[in-house]
C-alpha cells in the first residue's frame, strides 16, 4: 500500500568476495532465481513471488558489504517531485540514465546521514511470478527451491545521525516511525524502525560511529513453519547460523540469522504486525533491548551487535 508515492523496497546492491560462489549460493541455498547478468559483471536475482526483474544485485569486489539501497515510487511525476524535495532539503541528487541497471528506468541518487546511499525510481521491467494474471494458480514450484522465500522486505543499516535521517525521510519522504530503541540517556536513538506502508518496517537503522555498513538484508516467508525449514536448509548446506529460530519483540515477527559466503548476514523471517501512519510509535527503554530483539533469549549476542559488512 502506498501511502506517500514511495512503494516498497526495490532492490539492494551487494559486494561479494567471490562472485561464482555467491552466485550459487543466492541461487540453490536461499533459492532465488536469476534474472540477467550486465556488462559490468554484476549478477541479478528475485525471489519467486516478486514480478519486477530483480531485487538483489550481487557484484564482485575486495570487500562484502553494501553498494546502495533503492525505493520504487509509484510515478515518474513522484519521483521528479521528491527530487525536488530532497534538493529543497539540502540534500545533493544524482540523475542514474535508464538502462544503467538491467530492465530499470531513471534513478534518482543520494546520500543519507548515516553514510548510506539511497536511490529512486519509478520504472522496472514486469516479468511476472511464473502465474498468470488470469486464474493463478497459488504458488509455483521454484517457491519450494532452496529456503524459496516470497520477497525482498528489507534492510538493517548501521551509521550514526539516526536523528537527522529519521527527520530526511519522515519530512521528505514520508515514512513514519513504528518503533523504537531508546539510548541509556532515555532520549537519543539507539535503533529506529521506519515504514512508508503499513508493514511493521521496510528499512531499519542502528547507531554506529562507522558509516554506510550493512546488518542485514532481510527476506520474508509466509510462515513460522517456513522459518524453521529455512534454518533446516541452512544447516544442511553448512551455512554460518548467527541467531535464530527466534522471535523478535520489535515487529512480533519470527526470525533465523545466518551469513552469505561473503560474510554478509542475511535475515528470513515471517509474521510481524501491520501498522498506519496514525499508530503511536511503540518504544523499548535501553534495560530492555535484550526482549526487544531476542524475545525468547531475551539477550543479545555480541556477534549479532559488532559484525557488520
Amino acid at each position: 500500500m502506498a501511502m506517500t508515492g514511495v512503494l516498497r523496497p526495490g532492490h539492494i546492491q551487494l559486494k561479494v568476495l567471490d562472485l561464482d560462489e555467491s552466485v550459487g549460493f543466492y541461487s540453490n541455498v536461499l533459492g532465488l532465481t536469476e534474472t540477467g547478468r550486465d556488462s559490468q559483471g554484476r549478477v541479478y536475482f528475485k525471489a519467486w513471488d516478486e514480478r519486477d526483474h530483480h531485487s538483489v544485485i550481487l557484484r564482485q569486489a575486495d570487500s562484502a558489504g553494501i553498494d546502495f539501497f533503492a525505493f520504487k515510487v509509484d510515478s515518474d511525476a513522484t519521483l521528479a517531485k521528491l527530487e525536488k524535495d530532497l534538493n529543497a532539503y539540502g540534500v545533493a541528487t544524482r540523475r542514474i540514465p535508464a538502462g544503467e541497471l538491467l530492465e530499470t528506468g531513471e534513478r534518482v541518487r543520494f546520500t543519507i546521514p548515516t553514510g548510506h546511499v539511497m536511490e529512486l525510481y519509478a520504472d522496472k521491467t514486469d516479468v511476472g511470478n511464473g502465474q498468470p494474471y488470469t486464474n493463478p494458480d497459488p504458488w509455483i514450484p521454484a517457491a519450494e527451491h532452496g529456503i524459496g522465500p516470497h520477497r525482498f522486505d528489507h534492510c538493517l543499516l548501521y551509521g550514526p545521525n539516526l536523528e537527522d535521517t529519521l527527520k530526511l525521510f519522515s519530512e521528505v519522504l514520508g515514512f513514519h516511525l513504528v518503533e523504537r530503541v531508546l539510548m541509556e540517556d532515555g532520549k537519543s536513538l539507539l535503533a529506529m524502525f521506519i515504514s512508508c506502508s503499513h508493514k511493521a518496517h521496510d528499512l531499519a537503522f542502528v547507531c554506529h560511529p562507522e558509516p554506510g555498513k550493512l546488518h542485514h538484508l532481510s527476506f520474508l516467508l509466509g510462515t513460522w513453519e517456513q522459518v524453521l525449514r529455512a534454518a533446516d536448509i541452512m544447516s544442511m548446506n553448512r551455512v554460518s547460523i548467527d541467531i535464530g529460530p527466534t522471535r523478535h519483540g520489535i515487529t512480533r515477527g519470527t526470525t533465523i540469522y545466518a551469513f552469505d559466503p561473503s560474510g554478509n548476514r542475511f535475515e528470513t523471517f515471517a509474521g510481524g504486525y501491520e501498522t498506519y501512519p496514525d499508530h503511536a510509535p511503540i518504544t523499548w527503554t535501553f534495560d530492555q533491548v535484550g526482549p526487544a530483539i531476542f524475545y525468547h533469549d531475551r539477550k543479545l549476542n555480541e556477534r549479532f551487535l559488532s559484525v557488520v559488512t
